[in-house]
């Protein structure tokens, strides 16, 4: 049998598209790079370091279908399907299923900050910079080494900070089983 969401899954899957969406507005444009500088990947470490792989996964399509819905209160700069087929789409993308990565890898028990650390770097960063690079090489019709240079060595020493950063969250939140209290009531 199938078992759908939970109001408790739900709460969450919605509260981490809308912490996805905030974190939209935190937008550095690089001069170099059709790719900015946002938080967006933090929130999508957040929901695999803390929820259930299925819910992980929907919170982030959730984000995308409302962006892609042209919903005003989100991103500056486009919104509407044109934004899956832009030169941050490909990263976009990724997002649900990095994401569910995450929340896999540390699926069962109690991880240590450096399972947390290692799962957040693989779905966080390995992932979403693999398809992301590859969509903006593809849309914009650079050469590999040019949108590598353009969409991710820039922004590596950021996504490890943020990989840092969300595995010392969700160890401590983990640690204190905060949000199992919530799933599981």
């Amino acid at each position: 049998m199938n078992k759908g969401l939970s109001a408790a899954d739900m709460v969450l899957c919605s509260l981490f598209a809308a912490l996805t969406a905030v974190f939209s507005y935190i937008r550095i444009p690089l001069p170099f790079s059709p790719v900015p500088i946002t938080l967006q990947t933090l929130a999508v470490m957040l929901a695999g370091s803390l929820l259930p792989p299925k819910t992980a996964f929907l919170s982030m399509l959730v984000y995308i279908l409302m962006r892609v819905a042209g919903l005003p209160f989100f991103a500056p700069g486009p919104a509407g399907f044109g934004v899956l087929l832009g030169p941050t789409g490909g990263y976009i993308m990724s997002w649900p299923f990095a994401a569910y990565i995450i929340a896999s890898l540390l699926k069962k028990g109690n991880p240590t900050l450096t399972k947390l650390l290692l799962s957040n770097i693989l779905g966080g960063i390995v992932l979403v910079d693999a398809v992301g690079t590859s969509y903006l090489a593809f849309v914009t019709g650079m050469d590999m080494i040019a949108a590598i240079t353009a969409g991710m060595l820039p922004f590596i020493p950021g996504d490890i900070a943020k990989a840092v950063l969300v595995s010392l969250i969700a160890f401590s939140l983990r640690k204190n089983n905060l949000f199992q209290r919530f799933l599981n009531n």
